[in-house]
C-alpha cells in the first residue's frame, strides 16, 4: 500500500502536455455506447479496498449483462497531477477514485469538473449510511470548502489513526500495554531506559506532523477543529492546544521517545522499522493495517490514542463522477454496489474500515477491534481530519517545521510562528 500518498496535497499547477499524454496514452477517449464503464482507481490489488472493488466489478457486470468494466490502473501521483487537465478533456473516465479535501476534490468541484451527486445521494440513501464526520469530506460549497453544500463524492470506507504496538516487545521488556496517556508515557520511559527508541517516526513525510497534531488534539474540542479545518473562526497557533502539541513533541525528542535521526526518515522506513521490531510503537493510520496483518511476524495490537476524544481521520478517498463522464448512470450503479452490505462486509474482513458493514459479519478478531474503534470515534464525532488539509502547500510547511523540532534547529515558538504565517496566507479571504 502506498501509505505516503494519503497525506499528499494536490496543487493547481500548470501541467505539461507530456504529463497528460503519460496519463491518457492508449485510452479510447471515453465510450458513450452504454456498454462500457471506465473506472480509474489507485488501490493495490492486495489491499482491502482493491479486493472489495474487484468483487464489486464482478457484481456490477453480473447485474448489467452486456456491460463491461474497463478498469484502468493509475498511480496516485499520476491522477493527482493530471486530474484537472484530464477531467477537462474528452478522455475523462466515468468514475474515479480521488483524494478528499479542500485542495483536491474541493478544487475540482470549484472548477466545475465534478458531477453534483446530490440527487443520487438522496435517491439512493447514501447519506443515511455515512456518519457526520465522514460526510464532511463529501460535500463542498461554491468556494470548494468541505463541510457543506453539494455532494461531489462518496467514500465507501473510512480511515483513522491509532497506536500500533508490538505486544512481544512490551512483554520482553516487562512494560504494561498502554490504556491511558500516563501508561503510554510510562511505557516510553521504560523503553528508553532499556536503550530502545519507543516511537517509529518519519520526519521527512507525514508521520511527524501526525504526532504533533494528535498532541494538540488531546487539548482541543470540535469547535477548535472546525475553526482550523473549516475556517469557522480564526486559528491561533499560539493557543493552548498548539503550544502543548509543539512543546510536548520537542520534549519527546529530548527524552528519547523520538529519534533525532528520524528527521530524514520517510513513512515507508518507519513502517518497515515497526514491522522489523525495531520500534515497539507506531502511531499512524488504518491504511497500514492490512500490511501489518500480512507482514508482522509478531503479536501486535492497536488502541485509540489514550486521553483524547479526537484523533486524525475522515472518510476515505472519494468516488467521484467527472462532469464529462459518458456513462453517469452506470457510475452511480457501481457506487451503489460498493455501498452494499456484501462489499462492505468483504472490505471489513480484509482489514479495511467500511462505512456501512454489518458488524456481525466481520469475523476477524483484529478487524472487529479496528471497526469497533472507528464506530467509537464516529459515535463521539471524533474524526478531526488531517493537519495539512486547510490550505494548499501546508503539508510541506508542516514537514519542514516538525523536522526543525526533531533536530532542535528551531524552538516550538518559532515553528508555531511559521505555521501561523503559512496558514494565514492560504486561508480563503471573505
Amino acid at each position: 500500500m502506498l501509505t505516503a500518498r494519503k497525506r499528499v496535497v494536490a496543487t493547481a499547477a500548470v501541467l505539461t502536455g507530456s504529463l497528460l499524454l503519460a496519463s491518457c496514452g492508449g485510452s479510447d477517449g471515453g465510450s458513450s455506447d452504454g456498454k462500457t464503464l471506465r473506472l480509474w482507481h489507485y488501490e493495490g490489488p492486495d489491499s482491502a479496498m482493491g479486493a472489495a472493488w474487484n468483487e464489486a466489478i464482478k457484481e456490477f457486470e453480473a447485474k448489467h449483462p452486456g456491460v463491461k468494466v474497463k478498469f484502468e490502473e493509475k498511480g496516485f501521483e499520476q491522477i493527482q497531477k493530471t486530474a484537472p487537465m484530464v477531467l477537462n478533456s474528452s478522455d475523462a473516465p466515468d468514475i474515479m477514485e480521488y483524494n478528499k479535501g479542500n485542495a483536491t476534490a474541493g478544487l475540482l468541484s470549484k472548477l466545475g469538473l465534478l458531477t453534483d451527486l446530490t440527487p443520487e445521494v438522496t435517491k439512493r440513501g447514501w447519506d443515511k449510511e455515512l456518519s457526520a464526520g465522514v460526510k464532511t469530506t463529501s460535500q463542498y460549497d461554491t468556494n470548494g470548502v468541505m463541510g457543506s453544500g453539494k455532494w461531489y463524492g462518496i467514500p465507501n470506507y473510512a480511515e483513522y489513526t491509532m497506536v500500533f504496538y508490538n505486544k512481544e516487545l512490551f512483554k520482553k521488556y516487562a512494560v504494561a500495554e498502554p490504556k491511558t496517556f500516563d501508561d503510554l508515557t510510562a511505557a516510553m520511559d521504560k523503553f528508553v531506559a532499556k536503550g530502545v527508541t519507543p516511537l517509529a517516526n518519519a520526519g521527512a513525510e507525514y508521520m511527524a506532523q501526525q504526532y504533533l497534531y494528535q498532541l494538540a488534539l488531546s487539548k482541543a474540542d470540535r469547535s477548535w477543529v472546525d475553526s482550523y479545518e473549516l475556517y469557522r473562526s480564526r486559528t491561533d497557533f499560539h493557543d493552548a492546544a498548539w503550544t502543548y502539541g509543539a512543546t510536548t513533541f520537542a520534549d519527546w525528542v529530548k527524552k528519547g521517545y523520538i529519534s533525532k535521526t528520524s528527521s530524514g526518515t520517510k513513512a515507508e522506513d518507519a513502517g518497515v522499522a515497526f514491522i522489523q521490531g525495531k520500534n515497539p510503537i507506531l502511531f499512524s493510520g488504518s491504511w497500514w493495517y492490512g500490511r501489518f496483518t500480512t507482514e508482522n511476524k509478531f503479536d501486535w495490537g492497536t488502541v485509540l490514542w489514550p486521553g483524547s476524544g479526537l484523533t486524525l481521520g475522515s472518510g476515505g478517498n472519494l468516488w467521484v463522477v467527472p462532469q464529462g463522464a459518458k456513462n453517469k448512470d452506470l457510475a452511480y450503479d457501481f457506487i451503489d454496489i460498493t455501498m452494499s452490505k456484501k462489499i462492505q462486509n468483504l472490505l471489513g474482513n480484509k482489514g479495511g474500515v467500511p462505512v456501512a458493514a454489518d458488524p456481525s459479519a466481520i469475523t476477524d478478531p483484529r478487524a472487529k477491534t479496528l471497526i469497533a474503534d472507528f464506530n467509537t470515534l464516529s459515535g463521539r464525532d471524533g474524526l478531526a481530519f488531517y493537519p495539512d488539509w486547510p490550505v494548499p502547500g501546508f503539508y510541506d510547511v508542516l514537514v519542514s517545521e516538525t523536522q526543525k523540532l526533531i533536530t532542535g534547529s528551531a524552538t516550538p515558538d518559532a515553528c508555531l510562528d511559521a505555521l501561523q504565517k503559512a496558514y494565514d496566507k492560504g486561508v480563503p479571504k471573505p
